[in-house]
């Protein structure tokens, strides 16, 4: 009996239904009402991918195929369970591993193809491995910088940026003769091995605060990688997929840098982040008010609306629980409880939503910086847990501040603000923030995750006064 459709054209079909996941798998993403439907869309259409490519006619021995399937699934199972608080290096990994797949595929291609390789061939070629080895050693950089196994302040030394910029240039030198004249076989290693160190280089004087749009940007470059990728096996699933990738991790990237007002290339050559030297000093002649949980339960049950400001300091102490708890403690009195939501707050974009979101906290009670900003002047208390750069008021004061310009949330303008940190220390910016000195701050020095769990204890157990 002839079948009613052929592998190919079922191929096919199943490559045009997983595009389509694709798609509206980004575009349910937009909305954390519908994020988690946009998660299982683009699980569905990578699961969809796979199995139409293991239908492939061209595979001879699925040997090889099921030692890969094993040993991913032993890497990948694992590193799918970490805490929220690892997600963003966690990510970085995924880039790293997706971008030494595209590398090595495109080193096997060009070796089979080889010295008789079409030049839109080799430039396509070229492109898919410098882009796939920067993007590999890159994303581990980043990861390590995030992890903590790497220096999170900027490494620098003075004629850095040409010395960067002359790698990549070499790289592309050799990509550009290669494309001319493709037998010269031996000249391949060393554009893979270029874009390898430059990958390193590009991401070592780049601060941790500036991580989150490094992420996207590497996440950008994977993509666009793995479209080029496309090209050499003529995969227009391999394109389509890649060039989603590659233009929404671009135009995240972009938003982030908006966020922060700063270009791309100060981003990637400005050497964000360096530590103030008066820091410490400033920090020791400057007085400071304190508080304990009791007093700060009675500033916040007297309050009738109260802005809770979430940062990385909450993601470590994994708080976001505690903080659910708070904001029904809070609400169960009618105080009016909003989420301020910066778009760089944490270690990569939405890191804050999906802290909160995971607690069960009504997505409309997230607010994002414009939307809130306008809020403080008329709120009794701003409760910042573990935020510290995107609340410091010198981005809007002070013009010699690495972050002067930057949109910031105006907690100063609150009647009243307490900010939860375990000490003194400055954020990724590595800059002290003037909003902890204010005569109307009070610092709740402690563990986020144990000081709001105080004041849940204070506030329930205080019966119906405040």
């Amino acid at each position: 009996m002839t079948p009613w459709i052929g592998t190919d054209t079922f191929i096919e079909i199943t490559y045009l239904i997983a595009t389509a996941l694709f798609i509206l798998s980004l575009v349910w993403m937009k909305s954390p009402v519908t994020a988690r439907r946009g998660v299982r869309a683009g699980e569905i259409g990578m699961a969809l991918a796979i199995g139409g490519t293991l239908l492939n006619r061209g595979i001879v021995d699925y040997k090889w195929i099921l030692i890969a399937l094993v040993l991913g699934s032993i890497i990948g199972v694992p590193l799918g369970k970490v805490h929220m608080t690892a997600v963003p290096q966690r990510t970085a990994l995924s880039h790293a591993f997706g971008a030494l797949c595209v590398t090595l595929v495109g080193t096997a291609e060009f070796y089979l193809r080889a010295p008789n390789v079409p030049r839109f061939m080799m430039g396509v070629l070229s492109m898919e491995v410098i882009l796939g080895g920067l993007t590999f050693t890159g994303s581990l950089m980043a990861a390590g910088k995030l992890q903590e196994w790497l220096p999170q302040r900027p490494i620098t030394y003075k004629g850095q940026n040409f010395v960067n910029l002359g790698f990549l240039a070499v790289a592309v030198g050799l990509a550009a003769y290669l494309v001319h004249d493709p037998s010269h076989i031996n000249l391949f290693p060393l554009m893979i091995a270029i874009p390898l160190i430059f990958g390193v280089l590009m991401i070592i004087p780049i601060g941790g605060a500036d991580m989150p749009t490094v992420i996207s940007l590497l996440n950008s470059y994977a993509g666009l990688s793995a479209a080029a990728m496309g090209f050499v096996l003529d995969s227009k699933l391999l394109i389509i997929a890649g060039a989603l990738d590659g233009a929404s991790g671009f135009i995240l990237s972009v938003n982030m840098s908006k966020a922060m007002n700063r270009s791309f290339t100060n981003v990637l050559f400005g050497a964000f982040g360096q530590e103030q030297a008066a820091g410490a000093a400033t920090e020791e002649a400057r007085p400071v008010h304190s508080a304990t949980a009791e007093e700060a339960a009675a500033i916040l049950g007297a309050a009738n609306k109260v802005v809770i400001v979430p940062g990385y300091g909450m993601a470590v102490a994994q708080a976001q629980h505690k903080v659910r708890e708070l904001y029904d403690a809070l609400s169960k009195r009618g105080v009016d409880v909003k989420f301020a939501i910066h778009p760089v707050a944490g270690r990569m974009p939405g890191h804050m939503n999906v802290l909160l979101a995971e607690a069960d906290i009504p997505y409309d009670k997230l607010l994002d910086m414009d939307e809130i900003n306008g809020e403080f002047p008329q709120t009794d208390v701003a409760l910042v847990i573990g935020a510290n750069d995107v609340t410091n008021p010198a981005a809007r004061a002070d013009a010699s501040s690495p972050i002067f310009g930057m949109p910031i949330l105006d907690v100063d303008k609150a009647r009243t603000v307490m900010v939860i940190k375990r000490g003194m220390s400055p954020g990724f910016a590595g800059i002290d923030n003037p909003l902890y000195y204010l005569d109307k701050t009070l610092m709740l020095f402690g563990d986020a995750k144990s000081f709001v769990g105080s004041i849940v204890r204070e506030l329930t157990g205080a019966g119906g006064h405040g």
